[in-house]
């Protein structure tokens, strides 16, 4: 059975020990914007809108040589009886249940309310840290004004700006000097032998694309409210995920690692991809280009197409973005109860062989990736047998896109080929003289032929069927580069 563990991006050893400090607050408040200057990044969507964030995001970072992890939360309104609100409520009070610290965050700029007044009593009763962090503060007078948020009850009062980057050190101070031991730190550096660090720089080198790699990326992308979140916290075993059937619920993308059968496996619940005309908000458009940043770091795509509704226009532009990218793509028909077992419209149960027909037929570039029926939401809880499946199929996928053929063996494959069989017009045909794999991920072959063209579609697929026959790579596309092999000579 697969084993999960939480997840901190970046990955490094020793940041399980890490105390864990939680930023909390009421929407629109700055919190998100604190979280991505203290870890240097651009992890959390951030704008004018209120309620941008909704789920948990973990990031690190150092100060005065001592490391912390964070957790950004969605803006709190306490007994909210909203859908999302509340949904945000619960992710925020996991976070502070596993946190050590919290700093709550407040608007200069707003006066004080009776929900900010619940939000500090419930923070005080967690018997933790709370540092309050009055944020915007960017002159002498709103540092006055900053005083009076003493009135909640919190003696840590910190005015910041975190725009600015104004007031943070000492915060930080403060956070560090409360909990100085509360976890174990990382064991410092200790000295190695010169065996011992070619050993690990050995472990660190890369070739052409080839690298050893210790985790698998895996970005989970798809139209929104095709299951994708449900997906995700089957696959990690937790609620990591907001799930709700608003469309366009998560905007963040959260990440999860599951360790499975040897391999750590990093899930990307990414944000519903839609287009361009179908995006108001900021946070919505922001979302779908960080949906899109993520999916060309991963390694595997799980392209989540909604059984209910069939493969549609927007699936097949999506897909294509893994394609054209270089993902590895498995297809992950979700739903698939409704439309069998779990009918209620009286319509008969769907069939799995003309689904999947009608499936091929619509991503027909896609013919190389596999396809899993599965319901996510009976997929949590004890019931893994179709998780099980998808991290098989992932951990499959990962040594299939890093496999590696030597220019000896591409060769013998090379004569055994009968090119007059390929479906190509006499005038686009090129004569191949030897051909080697020149990187993995995906893998790329360079072909040196009699001139240097553009390969004919047909010639292409024609021979990239022939390599998968042979080698397999099953799940990934596979990349072509033609080189006139009387290139170098011609050149003056």
């Amino acid at each position: 059975m697969p084993t999960y563990r939480r997840s901190v991006v970046p990955t490094r050893s020793g940041t399980e020990t890490l105390p864990l400090v939680a930023i909390v607050g009421r929407p629109n408040v700055g919190k998100s914007t604190l979280f991505n200057r203290l870890t240097r990044s651009r992890r959390a969507i951030v704008g004018d809108e209120p309620g941008i964030t909704r789920d948990r995001i973990y990031g690190e970072y150092e100060w005065a040589g001592r490391g912390f992890r964070l957790v950004d939360t969605g803006g709190i309104v306490p007994d909210d009886p909203e859908l999302i609100p509340v949904e945000i409520f619960n992710q925020a009070r996991v976070a502070l249940s596993e946190s050590d610290a919290v700093v709550l965050v407040m608007d200069v700029r707003t006066e004080l309310a009776s929900p900010d007044y619940d939000l500090a009593r419930m923070l005080a009763r967690s018997g933790k840290p709370v540092f309050l962090a009055v944020n915007k503060v960017e002159g002498e007078a709103m540092a006055l004004t900053a005083e009076n948020f003493r009135s909640l009850g919190i003696r840590n009062v910190f005015p910041i700006s975190s725009e600015h980057g104004k007031g943070i050190g000492d915060l930080l101070d403060a956070i560090a000097e409360a909990i100085p031991a509360l976890k174990s730190q990382p064991a410092e550096a200790v000295e190695t032998s010169p065996q011992e660090d070619e050993q690990a720089a050995a472990s660190r080198h890369r070739t052409h694309g080839e690298f050893e790699q210790h985790e698998t990326s895996v970005a989970i992308i798809g139209r929104p409210n095709v299951g994708k979140s449900t997906l995700l916290n089957a696959l990690t075993g937790t609620t990591r995920a907001i799930v709700s059937p608003i469309a366009g619920t998560t905007r963040d993308a959260v990440d999860e690692v599951v360790e499975f059968e040897g391999s750590q496996l990093r899930f990307v619940d990414t944000a519903g991809i839609r287009r361009k005309g179908k995006t108001h908000l900021m946070a919505e458009k922001l979302s779908v280009v960080m949906a899109r940043r993520h999916l060309e770091a991963a390694d595997v795509a799980l392209l989540v197409i909604d059984a209910t509704e069939g493969v549609t226009a927007s699936d097949a532009t999506i897909g294509g973005y893994a394609h054209e990218s270089g993902r590895s793509i498995i297809i992950v028909v979700n739903k698939w109860d409704a439309v069998t077992t779990g009918r209620t419209d009286g319509k008969p149960a769907a069939d799995r062989a003309i689904f999947e027909r009608q499936l091929r037929s619509a991503l027909k570039y896609l013919d190389y990736a596999p396809v899993l029926f599965l319901s996510a939401l009976e997929g949590t809880g004890s019931q893994h047998k179709g998780m099980t499946r998808v991290l098989r199929e992932v951990k499959s996928m990962a040594a299939e896109r890093r496999k590696r053929i030597s220019t000896g063996q591409m060769n013998r494959f090379l004569e055994q080929i009968d090119f007059q069989r390929a479906p190509v017009p006499m005038s686009k045909r090129i004569r191949i003289y030897y051909m080697t794999q020149a990187a993995v991920a995906p893998p790329t072959f360079v072909l040196f032929a009699d001139r240097d063209v553009k390969l004919h579609f047909a010639f292409e697929r024609f021979l990239e069927n022939q390599i998968r026959a042979a080698f397999g790579f099953k799940g990934t596309p596979i990349w072509f580069k033609v080189k006139a092999r009387n290139a170098e000579k011609n050149e003056p």
